[in-house]
């Protein structure tokens, strides 16, 4: 059961990282957050990769980076501060 949680923090590590070197600009992103991004992503990817039926593994490691990626931009999005209206 370790040898799993450790499998996907180092895999979600890995995705996290390359899913921000693939997405242009900055992120404002700490290592713990890169890696919960890169869990989320590998998740995400490896549910559609059975949804779609892909079965080769760098497919499946794109897709997690692409979803990964997908998560940047709404995590992103979301942490945008709105301006404030004067009046």
């Amino acid at each position: 059961m370790f040898e799993g949680i450790l499998g996907y923090i180092v895999g979600g590590a890995v995705i996290g990282i390359l899913a921000r070197l693939f997405k242009p600009g900055a992120d404002p992103l700490g290592w713990i957050m890169t890696i919960v991004l890169g869990i989320a992503g590998a998740l995400a990817g490896n549910y559609l990769a059975g949804m779609f039926g892909v079965g080769a593994t760098w497919q499946v490691w794109a897709l997690a980076v692409g979803c990964a990626i997908v998560l940047l931009f709404l995590y992103e999005l979301l942490r945008r501060k709105k301006p404030v209206a004067t009046t």
